[in-house]
């Protein structure tokens, strides 16, 4: 189980790099793309995932610094921005603007979490 854990936040962490990719050309470009929203919504599915199977690892008995389950909550709060504001904004490069800036956040924050988790396997 840990071993997915592990895979599932290296899948999030790569999500969303790639989301904040698209927000940015958003916000640059003026221009969407199709696949933005779903690829916005399957990292946030990818870091609730990842929520459940570090809640199901909780009772396994391994020394996890109470650092990593702190930053990884936090990470709910820019997802809970960039869906709840910065999809409602009426401007395109706003949207994008927006949404890069909360994906960033999550994303410095699922790093931190990822590398609290990974120098404790």
């Amino acid at each position: 189980m840990n071993a997915i854990h592990n895979t599932v936040g290296t899948l999030v962490v790569l999500a969303f790099l790639i989301s904040i990719a698209g927000n940015l050309m958003t916000a640059f470009g003026g221009r969407s793309f199709r696949w933005q929203l779903p690829l916005a919504y399957g990292a946030a599915t990818l870091l609730l995932l990842q929520y459940m199977l570090g809640f199901s690892l909780l009772g396994s008995g391994e020394d996890v610094p109470v650092s990593h389950y702190l930053v990884a909550l936090l990470a709910i709060l820019p997802v809970g921005f960039e869906h709840g504001f910065a999809n409602t904004r009426q401007n395109l490069r706003q949207r994008g603007l927006y949404a890069a800036v909360a994906e960033g956040v999550t994303l410095a924050l699922v790093l931190v979490a990822y590398i609290i988790g990974q120098s404790n396997a």
